[in-house]
């Protein structure tokens, strides 16, 4: 991975970041983005047994999809179609959690009361698709949500613990223009590259396997741990930048972190499969 993770930032320029960063200042919700969860669908397919891989094509034919990268905004997507704008509002709050503090120590009752965080959401769709006994239909529901779920867990953003939502309210400045942190995660860093998404994912790939952080003691709760790590990255890893300026250094800096993010995640959500859809 490091051989890439210089050259890489270098590739693109600051002025794509800022060009996409600023088409609009108002919160986003998403995380990475369509190109962002696109590639992580991407690279979790390349990892997927034969066996997966035949139950993931039934579930993706069902509906008219091709491949997971097809489907993996989808939960982002459901609030702009009036059909689905109920079901896009419910599912709301599965897409990030919000800690109590700079611990980042996950806490059920408190952090994901009723499950409504990305935790729980995870929980509740990964049993759905593992659930042989349910129809395609509902099962190819489930796969959407855990597919883009998996995404969000990864993106720092999606796991902090201040009162800016997730940085929507964090502003910041590029080239003496205003926008807001969450944006430049977002998608803003990743078009630094100035890749197709197809281009990006085969580039992460091509780094090889990636080593995947220990398990963070005492939790038994993998969606919980990738939460967890979002927090600490946003507590430790320079995510908030100084002076709330976003230059060169800070891209430099932070775009390799997000491409570790993305690569765990691909791994992550293929094991997650695996496992779900062995039977």
């Amino acid at each position: 991975m490091m051989r890439s993770m210089t050259s890489f930032v270098m590739r693109g320029s600051l002025a794509a970041l800022v060009a996409l960063a600023l088409t609009a200042v108002a919160p986003s919700a998403h995380a990475w983005g369509a190109n962002g969860h696109r590639i992580v669908a991407d690279l979790a397919s390349r990892q997927l047994t034969p066996q997966t891989r035949a139950v993931v094509e039934r579930l993706l034919h069902a509906e008219g999809a091709q491949s997971m990268s097809d489907i993996a905004s989808w939960a982002d997507e459901l609030r702009d179609n009036p059909e689905t704008r109920d079901l896009g509002k419910a599912t709301g709050p599965l897409h990030y959690i919000n800690f109590a503090d700079d611990t980042c120590t996950y806490v059920p009752p408190r952090d994901c009361a009723d499950g409504r965080c990305v935790v729980g959401g995870l929980e509740k769709y990964v049993a759905i698709l593992g659930d042989a006994r349910a129809s395609d239909t509902d099962r190819a529901q489930a796969l959407n949500f855990v597919v883009h779920f998996v995404g969000d867990a990864h993106q720092p953003l999606h796991g902090g613990y201040r009162d800016d939502k997730g940085g929507n309210d964090y502003q910041v400045q590029m080239d003496g223009k205003g926008s807001n942190l969450h944006r430049v995660w977002d998608s803003g860093m990743i078009n630094t590259r100035n890749l197709k998404w197809q281009q990006y994912a085969q580039n992460l790939a091509d780094d090889g396997p990636v080593t995947l952080p220990p398990p963070i003691a005492p939790l038994d709760n993998p969606y919980a741990q990738w939460a967890e790590e979002s927090c600490r990255i946003t507590r430790d890893g320079g995510v908030y930048p100084k002076g709330h300026v976003i230059d060169d250094a800070y891209v430099a800096a932070e775009l390799p972190i997000a491409d570790r993010r993305l690569r765990e995640a691909g791994k992550r959500l293929a094991d997650l499969l695996n496992r779900t859809l062995k039977n």
